[in-house]
């Protein structure tokens, strides 16, 4: 006997015999049977895209942001001024970009130094007197810092002319410039000066030099180039050194 629940979309053929003779049943399968194997398939097929076609979406934003970061054909991002800006105790400055920190204090009251990264001849540094008083006179103030420039040791000591220099003359300091500006309602006595020393080394260095008076304190920066450096490799070291310079400012 045949069940019933066998039979499930089947067809049944019953086929006569011969007289007398038994009939045979066929069972054949239909073709709702045979499309079985082609739906699993299909179910199986669209059960896999659900899984991806979300995967695919969340990675559309990681790689949006990556194309940002990496903007390989797009306009250029950053800083391209060649200038770091720096914040320090009570003053402010763009350090030049290519200068690095250095740990020497040759001076009293020194508060920032860097060098150039190819000659340290190239140099800036901040000082801080506290309870310096401003000048009343730019020669004043000169006169007040000649310590910067280099300071003999000996009061009486003679030396022949050399190098253009008078007898008994080490160094001596020219004057290429000399202002008094205002920011922010402070003064800024700045000088731009040229040292030459009886030896020509470097033949002199560029001085140029800012200071102003803020909370009680003397602020003063000073920023050195060797002679040769600012005329002869080009603007690089002189732009360095004047947008420091230009830059520096009190609180």
């Amino acid at each position: 006997m045949i069940q019933a629940s066998k039979l499930a979309n089947k067809r049944v053929v019953v086929s006569p015999g011969a007289s007398g003779a038994k009939r045979s049943v066929r069972v054949c399968a239909t073709s709702e049977n045979r499309d079985e194997p082609a739906l699993v398939q299909r179910r199986a097929l669209l059960g896999s895209l659900s899984v991806a076609l979300p995967l695919i979406g969340a990675a559309q934003p990681s790689l949006a942001a990556y194309g940002e970061a990496a903007n390989v054909f797009g306009s250029k991002t950053g800083n391209f001024t060649g200038f770091t800006p720096y914040e320090g105790d009570g003053y402010s400055l763009n350090l030049p970009s290519k200068w690095n920190p250095s740990k020497e204090k040759i001076f009293p009251g020194t508060d920032l130094r860097y060098t150039d990264n190819f000659d340290d001849v190239n140099n800036l540094e901040v000082i801080v007197t506290k309870g310096g008083k401003e000048p009343s006179t730019g020669s004043e103030f000169l006169n007040s810092i000649s310590y910067l420039f280099g300071e003999t040791t000996k009061t009486d000591f003679e030396s022949k002319s050399e190098g253009g220099f008078k007898p008994n003359t080490a160094a001596q300091i020219s004057v290429l410039s000399a202002d008094v500006s205002k920011k922010n309602g402070k003064n800024y006595y700045e000088f731009e000066l040229l040292t030459r020393t009886a030896d020509g080394n470097e033949g002199g260095r560029h001085q140029l030099i800012s200071a102003a008076s803020s909370n009680g304190n003397l602020y003063i920066f000073r920023a050195q180039a060797g002679d040769k450096r600012w005329i002869g490799v080009g603007k690089g070291v002189r732009a360095e050194c004047i947008g420091a310079w230009k830059s520096f400012t009190v609180a």
